[in-house]
């Protein structure tokens, strides 16, 4: 089958495209990397009137890494994300989440604001913003806004973005995560390569201590991703292993909140009750090896040690 006809602009501009979108608002469609609109469309699942092709607008392809936020531009590939050092030294969470999106030729064509975009649930930057307090940056010809994650996405696949809106990237404050005392993580299980993961964790961990030897959790991150019909953020597993050393009973009782707050759907290869339990130990795993990773951290930042 074949997509239904449609006219194809390119603007060169955000101001161009958002021109676009506010005249054909109830027929357009944005396209960045096209790894998603171009199925839907072939299978007349979606017939837009208007596609909107991004990809000349080089002004939303940018990575930009400062002491205070890291800000990424919705055109940026995940190839991109997945090779910045500088995403990997700032915040590692990011590269490992792209680095586990399908394979090289989706990372090398997908985008940040396309995956955000579409919203899906079992997206992998979803539960990373979710888990960082990121923030998505909206524009249209009524100006810009800021939505933050964990208000942007709605329910299953349904986000705050307006039919004449466009992203036009990300930002995160990198103030609870000093690079010294923070280790994180990116963990999903799939059926298969190259596949939707059945769960996936995005785990922060901050230690109160550089020099102990087991710190104290200042400060605790989980988001879920495919647990729920949006990104799950488990602030009761976050409290569960804050304000002390990391061991098997804060452990086991975050896994234990996690599993309790999941909400999944069923799929052909995992019933709701399996994911139930996948959310728990992810939830375990993720938080596990991010506090180790923020101890190793600390040990490696340490010059006062040999």
């Amino acid at each position: 089958m074949k997509p239904a006809a449609f006219q194809y602009h390119q603007p060169s501009s955000v101001a161009e495209a958002t021109d676009l979108l506010a005249e054909h608002e109830h027929d357009a469609e944005l396209m960045a990397g096209n790894q998603s609109l171009g199925i839907v469309m072939a299978n007349r699942l979606a017939t837009p009137e208007h596609i909107v092709d991004l990809n000349g607008v080089d002004d939303l392809d940018y990575v930009d890494v400062s002491a205070e936020r890291v800000e990424i531009g919705a055109l940026t590939s995940h190839r991109t994300i997945e090779t910045s050092t500088a995403l990997a030294d700032a915040l590692p969470m990011f590269p490992a989440a792209a680095e586990q999106i399908a394979g090289p030729s989706v990372r090398n064509l997908g985008t940040l604001g396309g995956s955000v975009g579409e919203a899906d649930p079992a997206g992998n930057y979803p539960a990373v913003l979710t888990a960082l307090d990121g923030d998505l940056h909206i524009v249209s010809t009524d100006g810009e806004r800021t939505v933050a994650a964990s208000e942007y996405f709605i329910a299953y696949m349904f986000t705050d973005l307006g039919e004449d809106e466009l992203i036009t990237g990300v930002s995160i404050d990198r103030g609870p995560f000093p690079t010294e005392r923070t280790g994180m993580v990116f963990l999903e299980q799939k059926p298969a390569a190259q596949t939707w993961p059945t769960i996936s964790a995005a785990a922060a961990v901050r230690g109160d201590d550089p020099d102990a030897t087991e710190p104290a959790i200042e400060d605790a991150r989980v988001a879920l991703a495919n647990a729920a019909d949006v990104p799950l953020r488990v602030e009761d597993a976050e409290a569960a292993v804050e304000s002390e050393p990391l061991g098997e009973a804060p452990l086991a009782s975050a896994a234990n909140a996690a599993s309790e707050a999941a909400e999944p759907g069923e799929e052909m290869h995992a019933d709701a009750e399996y994911k139930e339990e996948l959310a728990g130990e992810y939830t375990r795993r993720s938080l596990e090896t991010a506090y180790e990773r923020a101890v190793d951290t600390a040990d490696t930042t340490d010059t006062t040690k040999p």
